[in-house]
């Protein structure tokens, strides 16, 4: 088949897909424009996020067999249309799965230690050992919410730190194992004392952690978010870190990740919330070690040979 990349991928990708016998276009610098005109000729299409895989675009793709995604999100995709014109859909979340899960650990122990703030006080001079007491992770209860590929992979990370976990997955049953006990919402809001995401972004889940749900906690907790931005506001954020709800905060990504097209109303939201020091930062890279820009090719590359 001919195959077309139109994002940045680790270099590893041409020769797996040619050696699987296909013909490989590496064309990262196309643009969407470009894409919709050469996009006939292709059998294949291996994309990152660049640009929206919507109707208006999939509808040139008159020969596409297959679309795969670097990386685990489907939100750029227009799936109904994918089956309708029975096309089938790649993505490799197998391959960020443990640079995610040891990202959210490893930010979860900054929060708890304030290394941050006690690294640049040694810095400069300043030795304030009362003021840096953190907190152990030890004998917590962690509540995961989706327990697939990510979900997983972070519970597994937590067996070695003494810590009860508690998942749920509303679409998936008997998913209980050696690492999580399969559990209700009504569990967590009962014992979490951490809560962290792994869930898609969709109609369903944008905006889903509101104040309403943060209430329901029977103590205040910590939060993890390595997902999707979008699956809680900025305002939401603010207001349970405010009123105590939530105790600190650990984001990977954020409800509007270009800054420069931020509402006027959100870059309020996030200057506030950048103030706290109990709200710790990353930009969007939990899934983006080297071994895992690898790591997904290889993935997909197994899931395009299976398939054809």
């Amino acid at each position: 088949m001919r195959i077309l990349i139109i994002d940045e991928m680790h270099e590893s990708i041409v020769p797996l897909l040619e050696e699987l016998g296909h013909q490989v276009d590496y064309k990262p610098e196309v643009d969407r424009k470009g894409i919709i005109e050469c996009v006939g000729g292709y059998e294949g299409l291996i994309i990152r996020s660049k640009t929206k895989m919507d109707q208006e675009l999939l509808e040139k793709a008159t020969n596409l067999k297959f679309i795969g995604r670097a990386g685990a999100g489907l939100d750029n995709i227009d799936i109904d249309f994918l089956d309708f014109k029975n096309v089938q859909l790649f993505h490799a979340p197998e391959g960020n799965r443990d640079a995610v899960a040891e990202h959210a650990v490893g930010m979860l122990l900054v929060l708890f230690n304030y290394f941050n703030r006690a690294d640049q006080q040694v810095r400069k001079g300043i030795w304030r050992r009362e003021e840096n007491r953190g907190e152990e992770l030890s004998g917590k209860t962690v509540g995961i919410i989706g327990y697939g590929n990510m979900g997983q992979a972070f519970a597994k990370r937590l067996s070695g730190f003494d810590v009860e976990v508690l998942a749920y997955d509303k679409y998936r049953t008997a998913y209980g194992d050696k690492y999580a006990a399969e559990s209700s919402w009504e569990e967590i809001f009962q014992k979490a004392d951490i809560l962290s995401l792994h869930v898609p972004l969709t109609t369903e889940t944008r905006n889903f952690i509101d104040i309403a749900l943060l209430e329901k906690f029977q103590k205040p907790i910590y939060f993890i978010n390595t997902a999707r931005g979008e699956l809680i506001s900025f305002d939401t954020l603010n207001e349970a870190l405010q009123e105590k709800i939530l105790k600190g905060a650990v984001l990977d990504v954020l409800e509007n990740e270009k800054f420069g097209t931020m509402t006027q109303a959100q870059q309020l939201s996030f200057e506030q919330l950048a103030q706290r020091e109990n709200v710790l930062f990353s930009p969007h890279v939990a899934g983006w070690t080297h071994q895992s820009y690898e790591k997904i090719n290889q993935v997909l590359a197994q899931k395009i040979k299976r398939a054809f």
